[in-house]
């Protein structure tokens, strides 16, 4: 009789053990799904910040050339008024220095 309840004892152990076995590989294969799951949205994360970056790098290269060849701009606008500025000063100089002569040979 008790080898038969010890038989009964060691067969009800051994389908326990099969069962924890199998609960253990589903409870690993879920953490492992998990897991995974977690790890392709932290690449696709990585991937869009990547992407955000590039388009806001390209974005700045753009605007940097942009306010660069404005800047070049008003520099030649800037030289070409000085050149001006030059131009009818020296042109009102030599208009009085005229002016002043023929005044003097008037009055001489």
């Amino acid at each position: 009789m008790q080898g038969h309840h010890f038989s009964l004892l060691q067969h009800e152990t051994e389908k326990l053990r099969n069962d924890i076995d199998k609960m253990r590989s589903e409870l690993r294969y879920e953490v492992d799904k998990v897991n995974a799951g977690q790890r392709l949205d932290l690449n696709l994360e990585k991937g869009r910040i990547r992407e955000e970056l590039s388009n806001q790098s390209a974005e700045t290269s753009s605007l940097t050339n942009k306010l660069d060849r404005e800047i070049h701009a008003l520099r030649a606008q800037l030289e070409a008024a000085k050149y001006d500025v030059i131009k009818y000063c020296i042109g009102s100089l030599v208009s009085i220095s005229a002016v002043g002569l023929a005044v003097i040979r008037i009055l001489m």
